[in-house]
């Protein structure tokens, strides 16, 4: 109840602000009567609702309808994210007609039912003998069945196509949730002619399990998508910061590389600014740098490090990122002390293939995670702890 409450009221928000979404609007009705139906659950509340209307247990059509709407306006959502909108209007349009034909049919079995006291606790084994009983619980969790084996398939397949991540892990919490709930459907049909009561915990078990992972199944693309900007503010900061003593060694190589001075890091962090721009400069310039650097990188230098790095496990391209860090170090004393080569190596890196700004950034982090800033007296450049001025970036 809690999640759906939140998914509601944060979906609410949004809808206010664009009311043109279908499947928004779709959406923010599943977390609403979501909510209502567990709400409505309560005992207290169960007894209350009981008490105003006049009618015992009619708690029990109010929130089970609110299940079939749920299950309707879900499928509804999955229509306007796999098809077109004029196809899946008519597909949510046809939905809801049908749940309201299943609503209407299980308000008159329950007014068939013999009265009885208010039981918010074991309704369903009270009832299990009534024949009018047993044909609700046909109509109710035959349809609820079906649209959970309905879920879980269509959730499964276009998790396979989904464009970004949290909604395919979205979609599969969901068809693994509507699985689960097939538990608690199955066990309340096999109450019609057998005694399952010693089942009725596991049956709720089931029945609750299944349906919070649904709900928290929707409710992840929205916490991904309200959480993006800040999880970029936080990864942009901490990649800047984690390039900085790289990038300050390379500066000192050649302060040319520099278009303009950047603001401080912590001026942007005050002001809560993004360090979007200033990042891509900080990777451009480093990149500029090494090219800088190509006249003095020296063979001998590339397979030393190769052979002193392959000691070590590691995959290719942290292998890739930690020669070229070699590289870079051995390449700047060598231009401190003059001596540029003959016939120029490649960088290790050079083969990676990085066509994306995101790759490039990942594979400078790891250059930097294995850089250390050599004393100007080193005569090879290699990493290692007496030539090292002690400086890990």
């Amino acid at each position: 109840m809690i999640i759906a409450s939140t998914g509601f009221l944060l979906l609410l928000r949004d809808l206010i602000l664009d009311r043109r979404d279908p499947a928004l609007r779709a959406l923010v009705w599943v977390f609403l009567a979501s909510a209502l139906s567990y709400a409505v659950s309560i005992t207290w509340v169960w007894v209350r609702i009981d008490g105003f209307f006049g009618v015992p247990n009619i708690v029990v059509p109010i929130a089970q309808s609110l299940v079939i709407l749920v299950l309707a306006l879900q499928s509804g959502v999955l229509a306007y994210w796999s098809r077109p909108q004029a196809a899946a209007r008519r597909r949510a349009l046809r939905l809801l007609i049908a749940a309201a034909v299943v609503i209407s049919g299980m308000v008159v079995l329950f007014m068939l039912l013999t009265p009885a006291t208010t039981r918010p606790t074991d309704f369903a084994n009270y009832y299990a003998h009534d024949p009018a009983y047993k044909a609700y619980v046909l109509l109710y969790f035959g349809t609820y069945s079906a649209a959970e084996i309905y879920l879980a398939r269509s959730c499964l397949k276009y998790a396979r196509t989904a464009a970004a991540p949290s909604i395919a892990v979205g979609l599969r919490l969901i068809a693994i949730g509507a699985t689960i709930t097939l538990g608690y459907s199955s066990i309340r049909i096999a109450g019609i002619g057998l005694d399952v009561r010693h089942l009725n915990e596991f049956a709720w078990a089931c029945g609750d399990i299944g349906a919070t992972l649904t709900q928290i199944g929707y409710f992840t693309p929205v916490i991904a998508a309200r959480t993006a900007p800040l999880l970029a503010f936080v990864r942009e900061h901490y990649a800047y910061a984690r390039l900085g003593s790289l990038w300050t060694v390379m500066v000192r190589f050649d302060p040319s590389i520099v278009l303009q001075q950047p603001t401080s890091q912590w001026q942007h962090l005050r002001e809560r600014k993004s360090i979007h721009y200033e990042l891509i400069r900080r990777r451009a310039e480093i990149r500029d740098a090494q090219i800088a650097l190509r006249p003095y990188l020296s063979e001998d230098a590339r397979r030393n490090a190769e052979a002193r790095r392959r000691r070590f496990w590691r995959s290719s391209r942290a292998l890739a990122a930690a020669v070229t860090a070699d590289q870079i170090a051995h390449a700047l004393v060598r231009h401190a002390q003059g001596k540029p080569v003959a016939e120029p190596a490649e960088y290790a890196d050079s083969a990676l293939v990085l066509d994306t700004a995101r790759a490039e950034e990942l594979h400078l982090l790891r250059v930097a995670r294995y850089f250390y800033a050599p004393t100007p007296q080193d005569p090879t450049g290699t990493s290692t702890s007496t030539t090292l001025s002690g400086a890990r970036t």
